[in-house]
């Protein structure tokens, strides 16, 4: 049968729905049982946000000190999370073991954005990050398609954080010094990069 060229424009739109749809679900099976989704964190899954936000180990290379109550927790949550942009839960077989944003830049800016990513420490070296990150990676470029370039500041201390956004496709381009203080202290930190057009973005998609 012959189509159109609006026939073709509506098959073009339909697919790319479909894309979005399946990336927004954003579901991985890590060994075959594992579950990995991501989603957006609410105040019901505040018990479980403090498992990382109260964690000393997880708060070593962030902003934020590590959270003691749950009434700080429930007003992160709130305030933070909630109204975020990009701000999502990353879960194991539907429980949150910890999160994952993207900021937006603005102005002439606007072309970047910057990943942020934490995970309780009893899971770490499990690959549930790496494949936190690619999926948020392959949902952004679809979601906010002004963006060209989605960058993440890793402390030169933290080479957990570091190998992360390399297994997930990131370009590592260099250190640099004193960029940002960290618990009052100037830090030197690692610039990752993967770009919308890097052929490893159409992989993860």
């Amino acid at each position: 049968m012959e189509c159109d060229s609006s026939c073709d424009l509506t098959h073009l739109s339909e697919e790319l729905t479909v894309k979005i749809e399946e990336k927004l679900k954003l579901s991985h099976k890590e060994d075959g049982n594992s579950d990995i989704t991501l989603r957006p964190l609410d105040l019901t899954d505040v018990d479980d946000f403090m498992e990382w936000f109260a964690d000393d180990n997880v708060s070593k290379f962030c902003s934020w000190d590590t959270f003691t109550s749950k009434e700080d927790a429930m007003n992160y949550v709130t305030d933070v999370a909630i109204p975020h942009p990009w701000f999502q839960a990353i879960c194991l077989n539907g429980k949150p073991v910890g999160s994952i944003s993207v900021s937006p830049f603005h102005g002439t800016d606007r072309c970047r954005g910057e990943l942020g990513y934490v995970l309780a420490s009893k899971y770490w070296g499990k690959g549930i990050a790496t494949k936190a990150v690619k999926m948020a990676a392959a949902a952004i470029f679809i979601e906010w398609p002004h963006l060209e370039r989605l960058e993440a500041v890793v402390d030169v201390e933290n080479p957990g954080s570091q190998r992360v956004l390399e297994k997930a496709g990131f370009t590592k381009e260099g250190v640099l010094r004193k960029y940002y203080l960290l618990k009052g202290r100037p830090r030197d930190i690692v610039m990752f990069s993967l770009l919308s057009t890097d052929p490893q973005v159409n992989y993860f998609m």
